[in-house]
């Protein structure tokens, strides 16, 4: 399954509002075109996908305006790359971006590609999440920040745990890994991370979902409430004044602002099946389902897995949880066939620690404030790390510390 970004880790932006035109020679790379299409990255986009390679375009455009973006192969048929690629040149509208997919990989032959005017050249065999990237590198800003990393906790039923999980590793990975970062509660009528926090700000999350027209990035800065250094909070009213059947692009708005503005987001997603929380689901750069190991969460957890796999084949899946585990006189599903059932590995084993837990919600304060050495708090600390692709980097300088810190141990024996 295929990273959610490219090779080092990155965030790939979504691509924009543009008509995207493809023009194949082989059934192969036309099937990835088309599974590219339907990434939930370019679900703005719109996509057409046919046959005939550089001689069906070149057709197709003779007495009809370009698209935002076409890609076509060159290279699998007989004939020129050359001579195909400027016959479409003749054709092309000056602002269409062409992507070409060929089969040769010639430094050459790339070169006049891109002295014709080409914007990328993909070498075959390509995969989706190639297509993917090389369309949103096209239509990204080169001095911009890059795109911030949003992670949605969900719980697999109520009460498990899930809202406190995500405001703990929004908290540790504003702290132990040094990035900004924005714990956003979505659930506009319950939301608990005020409490958390104990935070009241005036102002939330709801001011940008019922006045849409004025989200930008002045409006929502002056949403977010300071918890750390690093830090803040859209929170939630946990009003009941109002409904929350809201639209399922209610909150893209928000998040995109957010996206823009901090390395990262955690979204507490409401336990819920609405069209919004679906959909700030199967966006999400990474998502973490909790769960407790009994057999209600064990069936919610496989349907969500089943939907997010079916929605998301490009992506990472889920990360599971597993909150409570070890609690006295409590039969619970072990571990291992928890994950067996799911077809997938548990990430995390967060043990019962009721004391641990009840002193941090009746204060206001996260589980490392608490009591900072404690277990929960370590394995928090690594999953926060996992999930924000920092946890090898962290690793890697503790391997380059190893043999300086024995050079210092034994001077110290001796």
């Amino acid at each position: 399954m295929s990273e959610p970004g490219d090779a080092s880790g990155k965030v790939i932006p979504p691509i924009p509002r543009i008509t995207v035109q493809a023009f194949c020679e082989s059934a192969e790379i036309a099937a990835v075109i088309e599974a590219a299409s339907g990434d939930r990255r370019m679900q703005k986009a719109h996509t057409r996908v046919q046959m005939g390679g550089a001689a069906a375009a070149v057709e197709a455009y003779r007495n009809a305006p370009t698209p935002n973006v076409i890609m076509v192969e060159i290279g699998a048929a007989k004939g020129s790359p050359l001579a195909a690629l400027d016959s479409l040149a003749e054709v092309c509208d000056s602002g269409t971006k062409v992507v070409v997919v060929g089969h040769v990989n010639d430094v050459v032959l790339y070169r006049d590609f891109i002295r014709r005017g080409v914007s990328e050249y993909l070498i075959a065999p390509i995969d989706p999440v190639a297509v993917i990237a090389a369309i949103s590198e096209l239509f990204s800003d080169p001095a911009a920040e890059p795109l911030g990393r949003t992670i949605a906790v969900v719980g697999a039923k109520g009460g498990v745990g899930a809202s406190t999980l995500a405001h703990n590793l929004a908290w540790s990975v504003a702290r132990d890994f040094g990035a900004a970062t924005v714990i956003a509660d979505l659930d506009i009528a319950f939301g608990t991370a005020g409490l958390n926090f104990n935070q009241d700000p005036p102002q939330g999350v709801a001011e940008a979902v019922f006045a849409p027209e004025r989200v930008d990035a002045n409006f929502v800065d002056r949403l977010l409430s300071k918890c750390t250094d690093n830090l803040s909070l859209l929170a939630a009213p946990a009003t009941l004044d109002r409904p929350t059947d809201f639209a399922e692009s209610a909150f893209d708005a928000v998040i995109d602002v957010l996206r823009s503005s901090v390395p990262c987001i955690v979204l507490d997603v409401p336990h819920a099946w609405s069209a919004w929380c679906r959909r700030q689901l199967i966006g999400a750069d990474e998502i973490v389902v909790v769960a407790a190991p009994d057999l209600a969460s064990l069936r919610n957890a496989r349907n969500l897995f089943e939907v997010l796999r079916q929605a998301r084949p490009h992506d990472r899946m889920p990360r599971l949880v597993l909150n409570g585990v070890g609690m006295p006189k409590r039969p619970e599903i072990a571990v291992a066939e928890f994950a067996k059932a799911l077809d997938a590995p548990v990430a995390a084993t967060v043990p019962f620690e009721p004391a641990l837990f009840g002193t941090a919600a009746n204060n206001g304060q996260m589980l490392a404030e608490v009591q900072p050495g404690a277990k929960v708090t370590e394995i928090l600390n690594e999953l926060a790390g996992t999930l924000t692709g920092r946890a090898e980097t962290r690793r890697g300088r503790a391997k380059l510390l190893e043999p300086l810190l024995a050079r210092i141990a034994r001077r110290k024996a001796s």
